[in-house]
C-alpha cells in the first residue's frame, strides 16, 4: 500500500524517479536495486517502489515444437487453445429485456480455481481433423521471468519511485538523491541515469515559461512608455519591482517551499500588482509637478496622498490571498506566499525607494507639456 498525497496540477508517477536506461535487463535490475538501497538512507524519502525487485513467475507451457510437427499441430495452435481455455475467447453477443448487450466469452468454468492439472482437459485440433490432448506435446514447468520491461525513447528502462515524507521539500530532497547516486552508484558504460516525477515535471514547465515572461516584461514597459512618454518615469515605476521580488524570495524561504512553477506564475502577477501601485503614486507626482509645485514638494505631497490607498490595496489583495496560503496546498499555496511576502515588502520599501529614485531621476529632465490639472 502507497499513500500519496493529493495534489492539483499535472499528474506524476511520484514526487521522485530515478530512471535508468540501458541495453541489459539484468544489469538494469542489479542498478535499480543499488538505486533504491541509496534512496532509503536519504532523509524524507518514504514508499520507495523498485518495479523490477521480485521477478515474475510465470508457466511456461514447455511445448514440444518437433512433436507437435510430427502430431499435425500447426504452429500456434497449441498457445491459441491454451488462450481461449484460460482467458476466453468472444463467441457472440447476448442482448437481455432491457436492450444492454453482453459478450459471451467461452472458457473454462469461473466458480473454481483451476490448477495447472486444468492443462490436461485442453485438446489441440490438428490438420488431419482430430484432437491432440495437450499434455502430449507439453511439459509445463514453473520459471521466472522481469516484472516488468518498459522502454524510454527506444531503450530499456526501469523506473524507482519514492513518496515524499511530511516537512520535507521535494526540491531538496530530489537533489539529495541524485547527489548521492553520483557518489555511491558507478554506472556501467551504456548506462545512465534519468530525471524523473516533479523535477521532469518542472523542466518542462519552465522550458515554455521563458518567452512568456520576456513578453509579459516588455509588454509592461511599453505600456509604461506610452502612459509617462519618457523612459526616466518608467524607470521610477519598474525601479519598485526588485523590491517585491525580495518580499517573495523571503517569504518562500519562511514558509518552507521551493520556487515551483506556480511560484513563479505568482511572481508575474505580483509584477503587475507592484507597477499598478507604483503608477498612482509616479502619475500622480508629475500631476502635481506639471500644476506648479516643485520637485520636492510634488514628491512629499504624492508620498501623502497616495500612501492609504497603496496601502488599503494591498492589504486587501493579501487578505484575500491568506486563506489560499494557509491552505497548505502544495500547488497554489507558493503564488499565495510570493505575492503576499512581495506586497508586504514592496509596500514599505516603496515608500523610501520610489521617491528617492523620481527625485534622482527625474531631476534636471525637461518637463513635458500637459493640460494643469486640478488638485484638491
Amino acid at each position: 500500500i502507497t499513500v500519496k498525497i493529493f495534489q492539483n496540477g499535472q499528474p506524476v508517477s511520484a514526487p521522485i524517479a530515478v530512471g535508468i536506461r540501458g541495453p541489459e535487463l539484468a544489469t538494469l535490475g542489479t542498478l535499480a536495486t543499488q538505486v533504491e538501497r541509496v534512496m532509503r538512507g536519504i532523509p524524507g524519502t518514504r514508499d520507495i517502489v523498485n518495479p523490477v525487485a521480485v521477478d515474475r513467475t510465470t508457466l511456461d507451457l514447455g511445448l514440444d515444437a518437433g512433436k507437435a510437427a510430427l502430431l499435425g499441430v500447426p504452429p500456434g495452435a497449441a498457445r491459441r487453445a491454451v488462450r481461449l481455455a484460460l482467458a476466453g475467447e468472444v463467441a457472440g453477443r447476448f442482448r437481455d429485456l432491457e436492450g444492454d448487450s453482453y459478450n459471451v466469452v467461452v472458457r473454462l468454468p469461473l466458480d473454481v480455481r483451476q490448477p495447472v492439472s486444468a492443462l490436461g482437459q485442453i485438446y489441440i485440433p490438428s490438420t488431419s481433423g482430430g484432437a491432440v490432448p495437450l499434455r502430449e506435446i507439453s511439459a509445463p514447468h514453473l520459471t521466472s521471468a522481469p516484472a516488468l520491461i518498459d522502454r524510454d525513447r527506444q531503450q530499456r528502462s526501469v523506473s524507482v519511485a519514492a513518496q515524499i515524507a511530511p516537512g520535507y521539500l521535494t526540491a531538496k530532497v530530489n537533489d539529495a538523491v541524485f547527489a548521492a547516486l553520483a557518489k555511491q552508484v558507478k554506472l556501467p558504460p551504456g548506462f545512465v541515469f534519468v530525471t524523473g516525477g516533479e523535477a521532469e515535471a518542472s523542466q518542462k514547465a519552465f522550458g515554455g515559461l521563458g518567452p512568456i515572461v520576456a513578453l509579459t516584461v516588455f509588454g509592461i514597459l511599453g505600456v509604461l512608455v506610452v502612459e509617462f512618454g519618457r523612459f526616466r518615469e518608467t524607470a521610477v515605476v519598474a525601479g519598485v519591482v526588485p523590491l517585491g521580488m525580495v518580499g517573495g524570495l523571503v517569504a518562500l524561504f519562511l514558509t518552507g517551499n521551493s520556487l515551483s512553477f506556480t511560484a513563479v506564475i505568482g511572481f508575474i502577477a505580483l509584477i503587475g500588482i507592484e507597477i499598478k501601485n507604483s503608477i498612482l503614486l509616479v502619475d500622480f507626482t508629475t500631476q502635481l509637478r506639471t500644476s506648479g509645485l516643485s520637485l520636492r514638494a510634488a514628491i512629499e505631497r504624492a508620498g501623502e496622498v497616495r500612501f492609504l490607498p497603496v496601502l488599503l490595496t494591498s492589504v486587501t489583495a493579501i487578505g484575500g490571498l491568506l486563506p489560499l496560503a494557509l491552505s497548505g496546498s502544495g500547488l497554489y499555496a507558493p503564488l499565495a506566499w510570493v505575492v503576499i511576502g512581495g506586497l508586504v515588502s514592496s509596500t514599505f520599501l516603496s515608500r523610501v525607494v520610489t521617491p528617492v529614485m523620481y527625485l534622482l531621476l527625474v531631476r534636471g529632465a525637461p518637463e513635458t507639456v500637459r493640460e494643469p490639472v486640478p488638485v484638491a
